[in-house]
């Protein structure tokens, strides 16, 4: 049911400079796997092969990893390294890629709003690559789908519980329990980066969503919040308040890529995993 997943790559990554000066931060590895490809890869768990990406200036690097090599394919064929190269070749092979550019950073929001020529008329996901997940057994938006497929007049947004002291860095949604599920809530507030004194809740909105094509409308009406952007938060407030919004509590371990402690932090789990497989 949900065909598309949008990425929003644009952003400059600056927590990460110099490295993301010539190097866009969702091609940052974790081992030997870009955040990205990560990305893609738990989309296509979800049978989402129809990628939209919302990039920026100096993000070339992006679409040359999603197309052919055929240069470096060709030197390596035959050799020990070709199996290096199976997992990027499949997604190539199976997946089509489009490309859109925000030309000005205005927020998620915005970033969203941009991805709306790729999307069109229907619902789609959206994913952060640097939110990055893993997962035994079913991905997050493997999940989120299954979700939606149960409810699919709502939006749905991924969330996990965070300390209350590191609440200021995230959307919080205010929920009512449900009697149907311990892990899925009707959002009846959220916030965007609350002051500590005034956090609804503990649980954080983490970059996995599930959206209506009607939020295209309410980002076009959508003024700018925090930090002057077009918040994501704030445009699925207006739907919250029409019911529309349910929050997940998904399965899974996250890591916060776009920080370098969560960056680091992801690449000793999976180095530990792959050495254990």
């Amino acid at each position: 049911m949900i065909k598309k997943c949008l990425f929003p790559a644009a952003g400059y990554g600056t927590r990460f400079l110099p490295a993301t000066k010539a190097i866009p931060k969702e091609m940052l590895p974790i081992l030997t796997k870009p955040l990205l490809q990560y990305g893609v890869e738990e989309a296509m768990d979800a049978d989402i092969y129809t990628m939209a990406i919302v990039t920026g200036r100096g993000k070339r690097a992006i679409e040359d990893h999603f197309d052919r090599s055929y240069e470096l394919e060709h030197q390596i064929s035959g050799t020990s390294k070709d199996i290096l190269m199976k997992d990027i070749r499949e997604i190539v092979l199976k997946c089509t890629f489009s490309y859109t550019r925000q030309i000005a950073m205005k927020g998620l929001g915005h970033a969203v709003l941009t991805g709306e020529v790729l999307i069109g008329d229907e619902p789609f996901a959206v994913l952060l690559a640097d939110d990055l997940c893993d997962n035994v057994g079913k991905s997050v938006l493997k999940q989120m789908s299954e979700v939606y497929k149960k409810f699919p007049e709502h939006c749905i947004v991924a969330v996990e519980e965070v300390p209350k002291e590191s609440a200021n860095r995230y959307g919080i949604v205010e929920v009512e329990p449900s009697r149907e599920s311990s892990s899925i809530f009707k959002v009846v507030n959220m916030v965007e980066k609350p002051e500590i004194d005034k956090v609804p809740s503990n649980l954080a909105i983490i970059g996995r969503y599930i959206l209506m094509p009607e939020i295209f409308g309410v980002l076009k009406t959508t003024k700018p919040g925090i930090g002057g952007e077009i918040q994501i938060t704030d445009a699925l407030l207006t739907l919250a308040k029409q019911g529309k919004v349910l929050a997940y509590k998904f399965k899974g371990k996250r890591f916060d890529c776009g920080s370098v402690n969560g960056f680091v932090e992801a690449t000793n789990y999976f180095y530990d995993k792959h050495d254990n497989t």
